[in-house]
């Protein structure tokens, strides 16, 4: 009876023992009971769990420690991409100064082929004979001689500004002085001059002057004035090198105030030039005044590169 208690109480394997450990005591163990229990502790011992290669353990692991690595790295490759390409390049100031000069006083031409601009549709070319008066207001343009005297006489002109020297003579017709021609003829060009150009000047070109028909500023050509700038970006060379320079530009300013035929007049590399070339092409100006009418004018603008 008591064994049955022990067995429900302590369960199979601890009432073995306990019968094994109080027959080694007492001494008298029943038959057979201590050759189960060492019987049944001879097959736990023996009895080998499932093994591991520890091989395939090792290579699992230093797989998944290649994976891991591999993972972070990537990681942190992508957020150092992002963030490189937020992040802006500190750009050092620049100090852009425009500084309008005039280029230097024309020279008038030995020949008839660089002037500015004239003719009369006449069929024959401009002939022999002293220039009219030069002014820089046409009331009256050269024609031929008439028939009869004027009521009013005005003396013709062309338009020519007055710090431009002019070869003089004293023929009598009015005409080109290097002309090979003789008799008498305005030009076969349009306008009011003479030549064959266009215009109220004096040779091939268009408009007043002799000189391809662009006004200078002086006189009675007012200056054009700067009402929208823009500020060159700094070359990358001349950046990291820490050149500073000025570049002079020349550009002709048309009617409506837009520079054309922009162009370096007085560089310093490090590709500076062409920066402020591309500056200035973005610049807008009140045009240059003549007798309160907007003129084409020939200019220079001083681009002061300077980092600090």
């Amino acid at each position: 009876m008591s064994e049955v208690i022990a067995i429900q109480e302590f369960g199979e394997f601890d009432t073995l023992l306990q019968h094994v450990l109080r027959d080694r005591v007492t001494a008298t163990a029943p038959g057979g009971l201590e050759q189960r229990l060492l019987a049944r502790l001879a097959q736990q011992e023996t009895a080998r769990p499932f093994a591991f290669d520890e091989r395939v353990v090792t290579q699992r692991s230093a797989a998944s420690l290649w994976v891991a690595v591999g993972a972070h790295a990537a990681a942190i490759l992508a957020i150092f991409t992002v963030v490189s390409q937020h992040m802006q390049t500190a750009q050092p100031k620049v100090k852009v100064m425009a500084t309008l000069t005039v280029p230097p006083p024309l020279v008038a031409p030995k020949r008839v082929s660089i002037g500015g601009g004239g003719g009369q549709h006449d069929l024959a070319p401009v002939t022999q004979g002293h220039l009219p008066k030069l002014a820089q207001q046409q009331f009256l343009p050269p024609k031929a001689p008439p028939t009869a005297a004027p009521k009013l006489a005005v003396e013709p002109s062309v338009v020519v500004q007055p710090d431009l020297k002019m070869a003089t003579n004293t023929m009598p017709n009015i005409g080109v002085p290097t002309s090979s021609l003789k008799g008498f003829s305005m030009g076969n060009g349009t306008g009011t001059g003479i030549g064959s150009g266009v215009g109220d000047g004096v040779g091939l070109g268009s408009g007043g002057n002799t000189g391809g028909g662009v006004m200078r500023v002086g006189g009675s050509v007012h200056a054009p004035l700067l009402i929208h700038e823009v500020d060159p970006q700094f070359s990358e060379e001349a950046r990291k090198a820490k050149f500073s320079g000025n570049v002079v530009v020349y550009l002709i300013v048309d009617e409506q105030g837009d520079p054309s035929h922009v162009r370096v007049a007085r560089g310093v590399g490090m590709g500076l030039d062409e920066k402020a070339v591309e500056a200035v092409r973005e610049y807008r100006f009140k045009p240059a005044m003549q007798n309160g009418k907007p003129v084409r004018v020939e200019m220079n603008v001083e681009v002061n590169f300077q980092i600090f």
